[in-house]
């Protein structure tokens, strides 16, 4: 088993190591969530990279990733367990064609561990080769206060209740993850079990500095280019800012076109891989993004 970072400079390294730059405020609160075993609540705009520490630090610790992804609707037995419906009749079937099945007998059986399928939540609970997993809870604001209370339950105690057989019980409590986009508020009385942390844009270096990590092939000069128009599209009046992945995936787009600098007509062509809504890219197509660009140019041009 990987042994839990001893420190904020640790953990740093840990989530670097696995392409995932990250300054010191938050490495310190994802160290105190693994050193006092709370679960991290993580809250900013999508593309930030919330989900993206999860699957760092599951790959860095040698875990094992269990994610629940959250949805309207989504019910506690959706994320707990079911049962196994069709292998259950068929089960019932057979014992009807033998004859003489005993019915407690039969009944215990049915509602046995052959039958039941373990979701996210009760897979997080049980022993899993090479430590407790990572549990990630994503897009929590998605789904409806009646599961937020269900799972408010389960985080305290790390358990949970299958009435057919009864509470299981995390014999290592799983390292929580929970993310937010904020589309609406979580209730404070979840967040009082979490450590709570704003996952914001990054500024212009540490961007530069995750595109180096994740697209390495990409000439400097280009990459500045592309983070310092990024930086200047957040400032637009924008339905939706570009995230820190679109600007990994626009990057990847040019890259794949050999464009050695960004020109107005090669950010026309591949504007849909950082805007996603049509009004926006209308908004900033042609002469807007032009000057977005002459912008950038003049910024990054010696004196």
């Amino acid at each position: 088993m990987i042994a839990m970072p001893s420190s904020i400079d640790d953990t740093q390294t840990l989530l670097a190591g696995q392409d995932y730059v990250c300054g010191r405020s938050l490495a310190t609160v994802v160290f105190l969530a693994l050193k006092l075993g709370r679960p991290l609540f993580l809250e900013g705009e999508a593309g930030t990279g919330k989900t993206e520490i999860a699957k760092a630090l599951a790959a860095g610790l040698g875990r094992r990733l269990i994610r629940l992804q959250c949805y309207e609707g989504l019910d506690a037995s959706s994320a707990v367990y079911e049962w196994n419906f069709p292998a259950q009749m068929v089960a019932i079937r057979a014992a009807e064609a033998s004859g003489g099945a005993d019915k407690a007998a039969l009944q215990a059986e049915l509602f046995s561990d052959d039958y039941l399928t373990a979701r996210p939540l009760l897979e997080a609970m049980q022993p899993q080769e090479g430590g407790p997993p990572v549990l990630l809870i994503d897009e929590l604001d998605r789904t409806d206060e009646p599961f937020e209370a269900f799972l408010l339950e389960a985080l305290s105690d790390f358990q949970v209740t299958i009435p057919e057989i009864g509470t299981i019980k995390a014999a290592e409590p799983p390292i929580v993850i929970v993310t937010s986009n904020r589309t609406r508020e979580v209730h404070d009385a979840l967040k009082r079990r979490c450590l709570y942390h704003w996952v914001d844009y990054p500024d212009f270096d540490r961007e530069l500095e995750i595109l180096s990590a994740r697209a390495p092939e990409a000439q400097e000069a280009l990459s500045r280019q592309i983070v310092a128009f990024v930086q200047k599209l957040r400032t637009e009046d924008l339905f939706k800012k570009p995230g820190v992945a679109e600007t990994i995936d626009w990057a990847k787009c040019l890259l794949a076109l050999d464009a050695l600098t960004m020109s107005p007509e090669v950010i026309a062509d591949t504007l849909g891989a950082i805007l996603k809504y049509q009004d926006d890219i209308q908004k900033i197509q042609g002469s807007e993004a032009k000057r977005i660009l002459d912008e950038v140019r003049a910024e990054l041009t010696p004196a």
